[in-house]
């Protein structure tokens, strides 16, 4: 067992100046002036544009505008325009963010770095951590998506080291409205939803219930052999919309059953030739990935006063995904050129249950003392999650005929024998206990300063049992403070220009309950890595508030991070930097004229490896120096829209000890939109227009003759027509 407490100067300057913040001191100075910050009024739904004024989250109490930090956030109306159906192709609109490929051990999903760092156990769902890492597949009851970037852990909590999602789900509205779609497409794409809001004042003043329904299938874009199905369903509830005093009442329920695809071998960052793009290594009748979602959330809301409200929010979701994998790693040695075994996780099982418990309350107010304004948020948060996996195999690789499988054409179907075997069943456990301040002091009417404290103390538990009966438990407990402060010049009223810095920690019990892996007694011991920020940077309001430009200088640092022995064995002996550029413009150029898009660079660098001494000087893996996203449409005269959307990364290093690159890659799509009546939008997206073919995912390994790695191509060309009838 194991306490560790890190608090440095910042975060007591920090608790000194909101302690002298506190509304009891209000009446001691009433009678001196003050400084208010900002009150806007965020009731009423404006229409939906490009560009987004405020975060969702109760943790950032002012405008975008005045927040100290890089906040990218994609709208309903350019997920709605793209056709985005995951998550994975929404995070496509924001530059710095790359993907890794699932492990079958690990799990696959959504496998996220945000510069140049892991953000798996970073998502969050309406700012309440949802930890399991599994893939996030439809956007039916999506509103919007905020990516937070930059160590966070005051926001987020552990991990957080290149940043933080924050997924929004769509809520009761107070106007009613009803939006059938339908689509069809290549690939076998079908899909139906519906959307509906309505009021239901006849049942209580105020109330209203809104009701999204979703129905999806299709193949993957260049993978023949790669199906998806899925249905969802997500109803909410809001009472008292108009009061002081509102409840919200949500179900998220999603169901699918996938094909799992694992990608295609390859080595030095290259595909084996010979394998083709469409190629299948993992066996249809075996292979299967069923997911199920649950999660039920309750949100209740009291405004005191114009100056003083509450909002608790409390969650309870649950992951069931049963799924058996066989992975695309193969063996070349010693076998005829064109012919390969398979290696690896075949007809490996694994059946995952997580469960989330979690409750957060949030006390904002606006005040003023000693001639300061000031926006402070008070706040908690706990949460225990459960995580319950148990591993079985096929072993199909015994079965292997010895002449192995022709390498340009494999089965894709398993005719031989199986030896079913129950293996390891694990059980992990993560609670977590955090207390938060946030305080936005406006020092003068040019001057703003932003602090924020939190600490957490979170307990982990894993316990395996093998086959054999043997049993393994380790425990662990963390304290940590977590800081942030940024101060915030106004040269104009459509102006800012700011300086911050901020922390964040990543525990050794971080993915105790994502994936369940990479805990033992030797991780346990050591205490959180530690990650720090600076960001300078500036944010501009144009053409009526209608364009926002901003820009950015940063640079993260993790000067203590895990490093793995070959006897398992982990220090605390890395030191790692990533710095560099982010560039954003949202929002319209005319009336007509909408624009999304963003670049960043990344100079990213291993400054200290005691365990792999020739990772120093290399860049860090799947971090690649320059990505740039754009998507913009633009309204013609006769109910005509065209849209046109460009992604580009550029090579990158496929690891961080050797030579060996994932090249660089341009994909192009388009869309045209026409508004037939008031109640009728037809919708054609073309997708990766020139079918470029492009490693998207990414598995962080050189790969030998005698195991190969694997990687993940993006969809190939696809063409999607969908409308939308609204009444």
């Amino acid at each position: 067992m194991k306490h560790n407490t890190n608090i440095s100067l910042p975060s007591v300057l920090g608790v000194a100046l909101m302690g002298c913040s506190l509304p009891s001191m209000a009446q001691d100075c009433c009678e001196t002036a003050t400084i208010e910050l900002e009150r806007i009024n965020v009731g009423a739904q404006a229409e939906q544009r490009y560009r987004s004024e405020r975060s969702a989250s109760d943790k950032y109490a002012v405008p975008l505008l005045d927040v100290p930090q890089t906040i990218t956030v994609v709208p309903q109306r350019v997920i709605r325009e793209q056709g985005a159906l995951s998550l994975r192709q929404t995070l496509s609109n924001v530059s710095g963010i790359t993907f890794n490929a699932g492990e079958g051990g690990g799990g696959s999903g959504d496998s996220i770095n945000i510069r140049g760092f892991s953000a798996n156990a970073n998502m969050q769902v309406d700012g309440l951590r949802d930890s399991p890492q599994t893939r996030r597949t439809d956007t039916f009851n999506i509103e919007s998506v905020e990516v937070i970037k930059g160590p966070n852990s005051v926001f987020g909590g552990a991990g957080t080291t290149g940043g933080t999602i924050n997924i929004i789900s769509k809520q009761p509205e107070a106007e009613a409205f009803t939006r059938l779609g339908a689509g069809i497409g290549t690939d076998q794409y079908k899909r139906k939803t519906l959307d509906t809001n309505q009021r239901l004042d006849e049942l209580a003043p105020g109330a209203a219930f809104r009701l999204n329904l979703m129905a999806h299938g299709n193949d993957v874009p260049g993978r023949d052999q790669i199906d998806q199905r899925r249905w969802g369903v997500a109803p909410s509830l809001t009472f008292g919309m108009d009061d002081p005093t509102r409840l919200t009442l949500n179900y998220f329920h999603q169901r699918e059953r996938d094909q799992p695809d694992y990608g295609l071998p390859a080595r030095d960052g290259k595909v084996l030739l010979g394998v083709g793009r469409a190629s299948f290594f993992g066996y249809s009748n075996l292979d299967r990935d069923e997911i199920t979602s649950d999660s039920f959330t309750v949100t209740f809301e009291h405004d005191f006063n114009d100056d003083l409200s509450l909002r608790n929010l409390s969650r309870f979701a649950r992951i069931r995904r049963e799924s058996v994998i066989s992975a695309s790693h193969v063996k070349t040695e010693g076998l005829p050129p064109g012919r390969y075994k398979p290696v690896g996780a075949q007809g490996y099982g694994r059946d995952v249950e997580t469960a989330l418990w979690i409750n957060q309350t949030n006390l904002t107010s606006r005040f003023g003392t000693f001639g300061l304004g000031h926006t402070l948020i008070v706040g908690s948060e706990v949460s225990r999650e459960h995580y319950d996996r148990a591993a079985s195999s096929y072993n199909l690789t015994r079965f292997v005929p010895a002449g192995g499988f022709d390498l340009s054409n494999p089965p894709g179907y398993w005719n031989g024998p199986t030896d079913f075997e129950p293996l390891a069943r694990t059980r992990n456990s993560l609670d977590d206990k955090a207390l938060y301040l946030f305080d936005t002091l406006a020092l003068s009417e040019q001057w703003d300063l932003s602090l924020g404290l939190r600490y957490d103390l979170i307990t982990g538990r894993a316990k395996e049992t093998k086959a054999d009966g043997t049993i393994s438990q380790v425990n662990t407990r963390d304290g940590q403070f977590s800081q942030r402060a940024g101060l915030v010049y106004k040269p104009t009223e459509n102006g800012r220009v700011y300086l911050a810095w901020g922390t964040s920690f990543n525990p050794s019990a971080e993915h105790l309950v994502s994936t369940g892996n990479g805990y033992n007694a030797s991780a346990s011991e050591l205490a959180p890595e530690q990650n720090t920020t600076w960001e300078l940077g500036t944010k501009w309001e144009l053409l009526h508030s209608r364009l926002g430009l901003e820009a950015a200088l940063f640079r993260v640092e993790r000067d203590n991070a895990r490093e793995r022995l070959r006897d398992g064995t982990v220090l605390l002996a890395g030191h790692q930097r990533v710095q560099g550029l982010e560039l954003a413009m949202t929002g319209e150029l005319t009336e007509q004229w909408h624009v999304f898009a963003n670049f960043t660079y990344l100079d990213s660098e291993t400054l200290k490896s005691r365990v792999t001494p020739m990772r120093e000087g290399q860049a860090l893996s799947n971090t690649p120096p320059r990505s740039f996203n754009l998507w913009t449409s633009y309204e013609l005269p006769a109910g005509l829209t065209l849209g046109y959307g460009a992604r580009y990364v550029s090579e990158r290093n496929l690891t961080s000890v050797d030579t060996a690159k994932i090249g660089a890659y341009w994909v192009h799509n388009a869309m045209l939109q026409y508004q037939v009546n008031k109640e009728l939008e037809l919708q054609l997206n073309a997708n990766n227009l020139f079918d470029k073919a492009y490693v998207e995912r990414v598995r962080q390994v050189i790969g030998s003759a005698s195991r190969s790695s694997a990687l993940e191509f993006g969809d190939a060309r696809a063409l999607i027509v969908s409308g939308v009838y609204s009444f």
